[in-house]
């Protein structure tokens, strides 16, 4: 597992993951079971929205700040590369700070009056499965089907191996990168990675 940040004192955790492509959903919670996953959260609906300067300095820092919905939860986080350390090999490597909160409209409120602008909100129907060491996550996109693995990078090397993925089939780009890459092959003037926005008829319906 990658060692921790220190910022000002502070010891701050780097998150780990890879995504990959999934083109079938029954078998992937099939081999997830086989593999010794559980059952973590059920399929459930996410709204995020990463809130940026007007000039997005954030986004030109590789950095994101996030109101997320999710099973019932509210969530912000903030993510930014390791300044010194794993960057990016075969595994993402992030900086995550996270808490919940009680009301993220409220907290949207204030980042909006702090100058903050919503800039990209995207959404899935998300599951979430562990196997006590770590977690692989099923994302049901506006844009296709992914699963992430996070967790120590020895552990989702493991993990790949017992669900039948190969290294090669890695994917370390963010959710906002995919949706640029899909745009770019669609001629799409999709903003944002929502299903009314990207209008897939083959996608989730809510």
């Amino acid at each position: 597992m990658a060692p921790p940040a220190v910022y000002f004192g502070l010891s701050m955790p780097i998150e780990t993951e890879i995504k990959f492509k999934v083109d079938d959903l029954a078998g992937l919670a099939q081999r997830l079971q086989a593999a010794g996953f559980a059952l973590h959260t059920p399929r459930a609906f996410e709204s995020n929205v990463l809130y940026d300067t007007p000039d997005r300095r954030l986004r030109a820092r590789t950095e994101i700040l996030r109101i997320r919905s999710y099973a019932g939860r509210w969530t912000v986080t903030h993510k930014c590369l390791p300044k010194s350390g794993p960057g990016e090999d075969t595994h993402k490597h992030r900086i995550e700070t996270e808490t919940e909160v009680a009301d993220g409209a409220a907290l949207a409120q204030v980042f909006l009056s702090i100058g903050l602008v919503a800039a990209f909100r995207y959404e899935k129907w998300r599951t979430e499965w562990t196997d006590g060491q770590g977690h692989c996550v099923v994302d049901e996109t506006p844009i296709g089907n992914y699963a992430e693995l996070e967790g120590s990078a020895e552990w989702i090397d493991l993990a790949a191996a017992r669900l039948g993925v190969e290294p090669a089939k890695y994917i370390t780009l963010s959710y906002g990168r995919l949706f640029d890459l899909w745009r770019e092959v669609h001629h799409s003037a999709a903003e944002d990675l929502t299903f009314a926005a990207v209008a897939d008829p083959s996608g989730p319906k809510f």
